[in-house]
């Protein structure tokens, strides 16, 4: 057994793509139209995990965006969790979503965690890889907001 991919259901595939692959770093792996069952898929990967074989492939997130809207919100239940995703600097990472008109939910004043929501409200987890860094202002004395 080997794990594939998360699915993440999507209301407006254009705004998700700009959080994911513009703001969050990661990287549009493969991409399937179905005009029969009206909807699109697109598979991401984070860009070290990108160079893997087909057999080695790492897990990805999977964007399930169906053509017609669904007359029923999709809800966004703290049941299912979070993404989670190692950064090489947290606080860059922070600056480069908060800069891109996305909040901060839980902003990263120990210099290891982080968290953040797409635009349909799936929580991610941003991990400082290796040691944490130092606790730096803007993200000292912000507050948590939200929740995630």
């Amino acid at each position: 057994m080997r794990y594939l991919h998360t699915m993440v259901r999507v209301t407006d595939l254009d705004a998700s793509l700009r959080f994911y692959c513009d703001l969050l770093g990661l990287e549009e792996m493969r991409r399937m139209e179905n005009d029969a069952g009206r909807f699109t898929l697109v598979f991401l990967a984070a860009p070290a995990d990108r160079d893997r074989s087909d057999a080695d492939r790492s897990p990805e997130v999977e964007l399930t965006f169906n053509w017609d809207p669904d007359p029923q919100p999709y809800g966004g239940g703290r049941n299912f969790g979070h993404l989670a995703y190692k950064v090489g600097d947290i606080h860059a990472a922070c600056q480069r979503l908060m800069d891109g008109g996305v909040v901060i939910n839980r902003p990263p004043r120990d210099g290891r965690m982080a968290f953040v929501r797409s635009p349909d409200g799936i929580s991610i987890e941003l991990l400082q890889e290796g040691a944490p860094l130092a606790p730096a202002e803007p993200w000292v004395s912000m507050p948590n907001t939200g929740s995630w």
